[in-house]
């Protein structure tokens, strides 16, 4: 089966009803994908989102994976959004304003939903939470290139996105795949982030590279992008995410913490980069105005 991708204009509303336009309360969205699941993705976007709030941004997180949300329990929240004046009530952990399906349904209960109960659940999910001035919110993506993907890339304007992997052949694999749907939909691809590129043992702190070596740089290189940076393989962040207690909150002045932080700063210069050619597009295909007396 063939066929082609487009992207749709961000205005107006759609088949749904649900308008599709710029979102309140948010400068840039940023979604956070990967081709491949057990990445560390949703463990990367938590501690990113708190090292973006670490330099002074306001942050939030909308936790895309509906089938399979894990935000609620990373930030360590609990509870259901209240409603007011019809919109849901970020909520809030480790001062990130986070909407999840999770706080609407029971840990337990499994979603069960064909592709157009999904595009609209996410759309709600965007547009139907009030976002409270947000510098950057943070779209935990689910693993893959599927509904939850292609209805955030044609229906609600992203910013950019980055790309989690690991450094072993068959996560890049996927990878590749990602940033090639990205790339046909017109999303910029901001950067691609390695987690798990060292193991480092907890009792003598030795360095491996268990799932091999500088697989991401070399995907980066090929793709054209940034490699933001690369993260250890480290029981503390396993844990942290478990407890509801990220390792960017446990342990701020750690090396970790340190690492995330580097990450960060280097997806905010990539936005300015990107957005500043986007600017220069845009001011060049504007037509210098001619006044005659």
């Amino acid at each position: 089966m063939s066929g082609s991708i487009v992207n749709m204009p961000h205005r107006g509303k759609d088949e749904t009803g649900i308008d599709r336009g710029a979102v309140p309360g948010v400068k840039h969205l940023i979604a956070i994908a990967s081709g491949k699941g057990g990445v560390g993705k949703s463990t990367t976007a938590t501690n990113l989102a708190l090292a973006l709030a670490a330099e002074g941004a306001r942050v939030g997180m909308l936790d895309a994976d509906l089938y399979g949300p894990s935000q609620p329990r990373m930030l360590g929240i609990t509870g259901s959004p209240e409603t007011r004046d019809g919109k849901m009530q970020p909520l809030i952990g480790h001062g990130i304003q986070t909407m999840s399906i999770g706080f609407l349904m029971d840990e337990d209960t499994p979603v069960i939903w064909r592709g157009p109960m999904v595009t609209r659940a996410l759309q709600q999910l965007v547009y139907s939470t009030e976002w409270n001035d947000l510098d950057y919110l943070l779209v935990d993506l689910p693993p893959g290139t599927g509904d939850i993907h292609l209805t955030m890339a044609q229906k609600i304007p992203v910013t950019g996105a980055v790309i989690v992997t690991t450094p072993q052949d068959i996560a890049l694999l996927d990878a590749r795949k990602g940033q090639a749907m990205f790339e046909k939909v017109g999303v910029p691809v901001l950067g691609i982030i390695e987690n798990m590129s060292t193991h480092i043992c907890g009792h003598c702190g030795h360095e491996e590279h268990i799932f091999g070596q500088g697989g991401a740089a070399r995907l980066a290189q090929e793709a054209g992008v940034c490699l933001l940076g690369e993260l250890p393989l480290d029981i503390g962040i396993r844990q942290g995410a478990d407890t509801g207690n990220p390792v960017m909150a446990g342990e701020p002045e750690g090396l970790i913490a340190k690492a995330y932080e580097d990450i960060a700063k280097a997806l905010s210069r990539q936005l300015d980069v990107i957005l500043g050619a986007d600017n220069a597009k845009l001011s060049k295909s504007i037509p210098d105005m001619v006044v005659t007396q």
